[in-house]
């Protein structure tokens, strides 16, 4: 049972968390010895270009270009622009990349960097911190893609873009928390993809999330999207606690 309990959490002594809030402290401009552990903004500044160097970036980089090419369609059309296509192709690119969201918390070292003192929660925040503002520009720049003529409302759409994503994210928060697989990447986006072929296939119409634009339950849908946006939110937020495997292994050490 000792064992286990030395393995869940960190050390104590030479190398442990102490050694390592010194060394964070150093790097934040901290005075070493003073001012006890750093604070969680700090740590979170020292792991910027470490985490960055760990990101699933060929993930990222094919669910991002894979959108790019598919909201691309559009203008190589001869003809009209289909307003119906071009909301489903906008559609279809949100997916792509909440596919490539899918493998962001993926991390091969996951067992090996448990015990460290930076907790979870700030792991994770750097890891979606990284990839925000890159998200961000990736759908402005598929937006500006789509002809304006074939462009929806962008705020509705945009809004069913978010809860893809964050149903992505939540998704891979819940299998590091409740799983031991260091890569849950392809079976959290193989859930994401059977999710929104269920979702557009099988829901009733009274419920139904993928409509067109002049359909009359326009709002209602987008309604109901940004009740699937808080609820993936809030259930990627109870998740990014430690894992419960880890938390019961703990105790059992110190009993």
């Amino acid at each position: 049972m000792r064992e286990v309990d030395l393995a869940a959490r960190p050390a104590e002594g030479p190398g442990g968390s102490a050694d390592a809030a010194e060394r964070f402290g150093r790097a934040s401009g901290r005075p070493a010895g003073g001012g006890g552990r750093p604070r969680a903004h700090e740590v979170a500044a020292v792991l910027v270009r470490p985490v960055w160097r760990t990101l699933p970036r060929t993930a990222l980089a094919t669910g991002a270009g894979l959108g790019l090419l598919l909201a691309g369609t559009p203008r190589t059309l001869s003809g009209e622009v289909d307003p119906w296509l071009c909301l489903n192709v906008l559609r279809a690119a949100a997916l792509a990349f909440g596919l490539g969201l899918a493998f962001l918390l993926d991390d091969p070292a996951r067992h090996t960097t448990a015990a460290v003192p930076t907790r979870r929660p700030v792991r994770i925040g750097v890891r979606l911190g990284l990839v925000a503002p890159l998200s961000a520009a990736w759908w402005t720049a598929v937006l500006l893609l789509i002809p304006d003529e074939g462009r929806p409302p962008v705020g509705a759409v945009t809004l069913e873009a978010a809860a893809l994503a964050a149903l992505a994210l939540a998704a891979a928060t819940m299998a590091v928390r409740h799983a031991e697989a260091t890569e849950p990447g392809i079976a959290v986006s193989a859930g994401l993809v059977g999710t929104v072929f269920t979702a557009a296939l099988l829901l009733p119409e009274r419920w139904e999330l993928f409509v067109a634009t002049h359909d009359p339950h326009w709002d209602d849908a987008h309604r109901r999207w940004a009740g699937v946006l808080v609820v993936a939110v809030l259930a990627g937020a109870c998740s990014l606690a430690e894992p419960l495997r880890r938390r019961r292994a703990t105790v059992l050490g110190r009993r």
